[in-house]
């Protein structure tokens, strides 16, 4: 440095925001242990979740660069760093394995400071099951490698079922669970209502119905001219040949299909197949929406948009020039689903690693693969119009996410009014007992925040005192329920658990709610009382029918307005504990159906069962007659497990509801 040279601030230059000696040993150590090779990196926070999934061409070099001395920059990574507990890296031969590794663990761990669709349910896809003589038409949740074509997928629901509605009148197909046999005394409604070929009674040879869903799927594709074509030249065939009723049936055909082509933008003349990827960003809520226009033979076929979350906290103003990073984690996300990858992907920014994503959707699609920016013409009003509508859908989303706020803001005021509560009910516990007849006795809790549900705090409880015995017993279970839960509160958390547990456990709810009447009511009180947290915590109960909300030291219900919203955020959440346990209750007893004897014996796996089941042939006389010495010599069985086995069929059998 020049002796004129003006030195930076200490200040301005750190850790950010933990100084190196500040780091948990384990990563130090780790960080230190990386090696100069391409992989995956994932760090792990205090529970063991993985925080942050990323690829790396040198994971040495990337991953410290995250500890490295740099300027606050109110960036992601000055959240993440602080909560960094752990490390793990994987080493990929390529960078391309590198990225669909990264893509994976993405969508296993669903890690929070990762850019991931904020809805990640699965989207439906159009599935036409080539694989089989007569293929069937139906709706899917998941792509296999069954052999079957998948159109898709769809973020709304409504559209793929749409899309169908106007395709059968066009295409005739097969969706019910008939097993073709073309002998069939008589055909379904479809047949007659022309929606259908008949070929369960033999008016359509299979050879035909292929033949039509081969058309079907030329349209879904977008190559629409040809399909018209062969569908023009059928209709005059038929009609040289005096078939007039199969000609007219034709003609409403081709007129459906020409009214779904109209409704198709034509966006050029060269009939090309790309898509169009933008993004609009709300700079207030940091929320982002991912808009696809998909463009088949020059046509806009689709649309569909997306909800990212795992944002960067930079600040980006409305309109401001879009984020490369946000198309680039986006787009190997999208297309590892998607049913069909274009040759040519037209974005709205260039992402930084180009050439990468370039041969990843190469190796998706099977052929050559180009992003591109378009500058001028057609193409740059397309992303212009594919940038409006995210703005839209944006817009839409986020005035609806504003309304729900206002409607649980006025919901909570409201409640807190009505059962005059010391403050608003921000975190909401319910309480609800599922049984039969006393037997597989559990109990759910539903947790509301500002009223909304909030899932990772519910918890399930397998009661194991008098209400699990064969005598139903609500008030016991409910009192067993709420000690469990409020103990863990009252009492000082174990050093051994995780850190959510420690939280979910510590946090006190603003109010109590049960599901019944006085009766239930007043073993929460008992349970509150004896653990000092009544003066803490508020609790009602909520009856069902008459939907009065019973407090304490009130002998008198409060009725609230059948439309009021307090009560319909009481209904809900009443609603919500109450399909939680019986989900479980469910589960249980379904689990029960399942077990045998041989389940509970210690030393007999799977395997051991599996040949003890096979031995005997599925009769347990046979078992329970055989000696040591024979059960001994069953495959994978040995003295001590023939011993367990011959002590357990001993026994009288229990009675199993």
């Amino acid at each position: 440095r020049g002796r004129g040279a003006r030195r930076r601030p200490a200040e301005s230059l750190c850790y950010n925001p933990v100084m190196q000696d500040d780091l948990p040993p384990l990563v130090r150590q780790k960080l230190d242990a990386l090696p100069k090779a391409t992989g995956c990196y994932l760090f792990y926070g205090r529970d063991q979740r993985v925080l942050y999934v990323g690829k790396a061409a040198v994971l040495r070099q990337r991953v410290r660069s995250y500890f490295a001395p740099r300027p606050a920059s109110g960036s992601k990574s000055d959240a993440l760093v602080p909560a960094i507990r752990d490390l793990h890296w994987w080493i990929t031969p390529t960078e391309l394995d590198a990225l669909v590794l990264e893509n994976n663990l993405i969508k296993e761990h669903q890690p929070p400071f990762n850019i991931r669709f904020k809805d990640d349910k699965t989207y439906p896809y159009l599935k036409i099951n080539w694989q089989d003589p007569f293929p069937r038409v139906e709706v899917t949740r998941a792509m296999r490698p069954d052999g079957a074509r998948y159109f898709g997928p769809y973020t709304n629901a409504r559209a793929i079922y749409q899309t169908l509605e106007g395709i059968r009148r066009i295409f005739p197909y097969l969706d019910c669970d008939r097993r073709i046999t073309g002998q069939d005394p008589k055909p379904c409604l479809y047949y007659h209502l022309k929606l259908c070929g008949g070929p369960c009674i033999g008016a359509q040879s299979a050879e035909a119905y292929r033949q039509t869903l081969r058309h079907m799927m030329r349209f879904l594709r977008g190559d629409t001219a040809d399909v018209l074509r062969r569908l023009q030249a059928r209709m005059e065939q038929a009609a040289a040949n005096l078939d007039f009723e199969r000609a007219a049936v034709l003609r409403d055909r081709i007129q459906a299909a020409r009214r779904i082509v109209q409704q198709q933008r034509s966006i050029g003349a060269a009939p090309a197949d790309e898509d169009y990827v933008a993004t609009a960003r709300d700079a207030d809520s940091r929320q982002v929406v991912v808009q696809i226009l998909c463009v088949r033979q020059g046509r806009l076929l689709r649309q569909e948009h997306f909800l990212l979350a795992g944002q960067e906290r930079a600040p980006d103003a409305r309109g401001a020039a879009p984020r490369p990073g946000l198309i680039g984690a986006f787009l190997p996300q999208y297309y590892a689903r998607a049913s069909f990858v274009p040759p040519t992907v037209q974005v709205q920014a260039m992402p930084d690693a180009q050439a990468l994503l370039e041969t990843y959707l190469t190796t998706r699609r099977g052929r050559a693969v180009k992003l591109a920016v378009p500058l001028r013409g057609a193409k740059r009003k397309m992303m212009e119009m594919a940038y409006a509508n995210a703005r839209e859908n944006l817009r839409v989303l986020q005035a609806a996410w504003d309304v729900d706020a206002h409607r649980q803001t006025r919901a909570l005021a409201a409640l807190q009014d009505a059962l005059a509560l010391p403050r608003p009910p921000v975190r909401m516990e319910c309480f609800d007992i599922s049984t039969l007849h006393g037997t597989h006795t559990v109990g759910g809790m539903a947790v509301f925040v500002r009223g909304v549900p909030r899932q990772r705090d519910y918890r399930k409880f397998r009661i194991k005192g008098p209400g699990s015995r064969g005598r139903p017993d609500d008030f016991a279970s409910l009192r067993e329920m709420l000690q469990r839960r409020f103990r863990r509160a009252a009492e000082p958390a174990s050093p051994t658990a995780s850190e959510p547990s420690r939280r979910a456990w510590a946090r006190l709810p603003d109010l109590v709610v049960v599901d019944g009447g006085q009766g239930q009511l007043r073993q929460a009180v008992d349970v509150l009382r004896e653990l000092d947290l009544l003066h803490v915590v508020p609790v009602i109960a909520l009856a069902k029918g008459q939907e009065a909300v019973y407090r304490p030291r009130s002998a008198d219900p409060v009725r609230l307005p059948a439309h009021s919203p307090a009560l319909q955020l009481l209904q809900r959440i009443r609603d919500e504990a109450h399909r939680f346990s019986v989900a479980y209750h469910r589960q249980l007893r379904g689990q029960s159906l399942t077990r045998s004897v041989l389940d509970d014996v210690p030393g007999v796996g799977p395997a051991r069962r599996k040949q003890l089941l096979i031995w005997c042939e599925g009769h347990w006389e046979r078992l329970r007659r055989a000696d040591v010495e024979t059960l001994a010599r069953i495959p994978g069985m040995n003295r001590t497990a023939a011993r367990a086995v011959q002590a357990a069929l001993a026994r009288p059998p229990t009675t199993r509801s």
